[in-house]
């Protein structure tokens, strides 16, 4: 777990998503409407924008 990924799970938390499962490398993160899949070894920040935008966040790294 290192590169975007602490950074990524902190926005999410921050706009109420929460952690649904792990398989394998990724994670499964829910706000009950929307489900995004975060990689637990995200050292992109392309992916890491990628990730935000699918939950529909603004924020960019």
């Amino acid at each position: 777990m290192n590169g975007f990924y602490a950074v990524v799970v902190s926005a999410l938390k921050a706009v109420g998503f929460f952690y649904v499962r792990q398989k394998g490398s990724h994670q499964t993160w829910s706000n009950g409407k929307l489900s995004v899949t975060v990689s637990t070894n995200c050292e992109s920040r392309h992916t890491a924008n990628s990730i935000m935008k699918q939950a529909g966040l603004r924020q960019r790294f």
